[in-house]
């Protein structure tokens, strides 16, 4: 027998028979959960048969609509998660924040066009002038001192260095004596060379590119991880309706079995001891009911906030697949997991980092030294054409040195601090490749158990259907006792539940081992997002 029972914001095709649930969920309307406070609606959906079923095609995320119902299966879901939760939108804004550290961090390496200066430069106080005799004498001095430099500098990685270009113009003006004065340097060329010290450059190019490319791939294990968390808010919310389909379903048996028993009361074929039970567990059913009810409004809400669903139409949530017919060996995973995984590349940069740090207190704590040459022309002129005319050479050769002779060990303990810190920096590096290994087989294991667990817990429920339905009418016969019909009443509610758990554990094996692996195994493809 089945019946169509509509309840405040939940809609539910309830079967009363003993099917198995796959069997209620595949050859009927399925369960469908309604706006909160919406009236229900006149005609929900239309009756399926197991011929008419179809399964949802997981590579193609499209909606399917009904009347005013919207149905989702699993990869429908985890693509509109992807697509418009707030967490999807989070990690594209930190993708492109990553993009632009890295657009930041190229610039460094490109040729720097600068225009500085003081302009205008005017000033009216009082200065100290030292006198012929040595006294000081404090005169007014009203001036303008106005300069403009242009330069063109381009770092050199592999060295540290830079070779630059100039030119500047400075103007002076001095308002008591009314004269104006002019010095330049039309151009002059350069260079920069730091000397035994900590080259920032070559490291950087070295480091920045693997975090560029370890922030690409987090981005990817993000949208992985919002697939994780999407599929959990579905079987959240199918266990919800399961519970509440198994809660109106026991509580219409118990209703029809407990009519029979009084019938049987009356004619004393049973004891009121077992209509006293009846009654208990209606009670019990009535409770279970209402329970069910407030799991369905969070396990709604928590989808409809997390996958960013928006609109009055009711959803209805499809079974997935039992079985995933894809091929995974610990190899391959491992082979793609450290070809795609942004802890691959962590741990190359950890390593590196590590070593850039010794290499930072090897040259910070040694002689520090920078050799600057510059080659160009000045000139000073009473007039601005002067100062181009006929300029004198400039010449510019100096070294500049910084020796620690007395620091009572503290560049010794800074260098042995570094080196400690990259022997525990290559130890934890090490624990965490083994981890990391480690994960990917037992994924892989627990994901062979599943495919294994979802086809036993579906014989499970088929079976525990079918003998509580022959318990039901050998308890109406005369022939169980009401203990025996409660046992089999459990196992059926029971054996539903563990096969949604089953088909939980799977499909959240499936996209671990995605998120692991980064690796798309049913299209045989490394897994990309633009």
């Amino acid at each position: 027998m089945k019946a169509r029972i509509y309840l405040p914001g939940i809609a539910l095709l309830i079967s009363c028979g003993g099917q198995s649930l796959k069997a209620q969920l595949t050859e009927t309307t399925p369960m469908a959960v309604l706006v909160p406070g919406a009236p229900p609606p006149a005609r929900f959906g239309r009756p399926w048969t197991m011929g008419q079923h179809v399964r949802t095609n997981l590579t193609k995320p499209a909606t399917t609509h009904y009347d005013d119902t919207l149905r989702l299966s699993l990869s429908q879901v985890v693509a509109m998660a992807k697509e418009q939760s707030i967490a999807a939108r989070q990690a594209v804004t930190l993708k492109e924040n990553k993009y632009w550290l890295w657009r930041t961090y190229q610039s460094n390496y490109k040729p720097q066009l600068v225009l500085d200066g003081r302009l205008p430069a005017y000033s009216k106080t009082y200065q100290e002038i030292l006198q012929p005799n040595g006294t000081i004498s404090f005169q007014p001095v009203k001036n303008n001192n106005s300069s403009l430099n242009l330069s063109l500098e381009q770092s050199i990685a592999q060295t540290g260095g830079t070779i630059f270009g100039t030119t500047l113009l400075q103007r002076f003006d001095d308002f008591d004596r009314k004269t104006t004065l002019y010095n330049g340097v039309p151009y002059a060329v350069g260079y920069t060379q730091p000397l035994f010290m900590f080259n920032n450059l070559k490291w950087d190019k070295r480091i920045e590119p693997l975090k560029y490319n370890e922030s690409r791939q987090e981005y990817i294990e993000s949208m992985e991880q919002i697939a994780i968390r999407a599929s959990g808010y579905f079987f959240d919310l199918l266990l919800a309706q399961v519970n509440l389909q198994i809660a109106e379903t026991n509580f219409n048996n118990t209703t029809n079995i407990l009519r029979i028993a009084n019938e049987k009361f009356e004619l004393g074929r049973v004891s009121r001891n077992e209509i006293l039970q009846l009654q208990l567990e209606l009670l019990k059913s009535k409770k279970s009911v209402a329970s069910a009810k407030r799991e369905m409004e969070i396990a709604v809400l928590n989808l409809r906030a997390y996958v960013g669903l928006k609109g009055e139409e009711k959803v209805a949530l499809n079974l997935p697949e039992g079985a995933i017919a894809i091929e995974v060996s610990a190899d391959k995973v491992l082979t793609e997991a450290y070809a795609n995984r942004s802890d691959a590349i962590a741990f190359r940069r950890k390593i590196t980092e590590a070593k850039r740090d010794v290499a930072k207190a090897r040259g910070d704590n040694s002689l520090n030294a920078r050799l600057t040459a510059r080659l160009g022309f000045s000139n000073s002129s009473l007039n601005l054409p002067g100062v181009y005319k006929s300029p004198n050479n400039q010449q510019l050769f100096q070294l500049e040195f910084d020796i620690p002779i007395l620091d009572w060990g503290r560049s010794r303990s800074r260098m042995k601090t570094a080196q400690a810190n990259q022997k525990f920096v290559e130890y934890a590096v090490e624990q965490d490749q083994q981890v990391f290994r480690q994960e990917i087989f037992t994924q892989v294991t627990l994901f062979d158990m599943m495919q294994e667990q979802v086809s036993l817990t579906e014989q499970a429920d088929s079976i525990a259907s079918e003998k509580y339905q022959i318990a039901r009418e050998r308890y109406v016969l005369g022939k169980l006792s009401i203990t025996d019909l409660s046992i089999a009443f459990q196992e059926k509610d029971q054996a539903k539940r563990d096969y949604v758990f089953a088909l939980r554990d799977l499909w959240g094996a499936y996209y671990q081992l995605r998120y692991l692996s980064l690796y798309d195994f049913e299209k045989n493809e490394k897994i990309i997002y633009q």
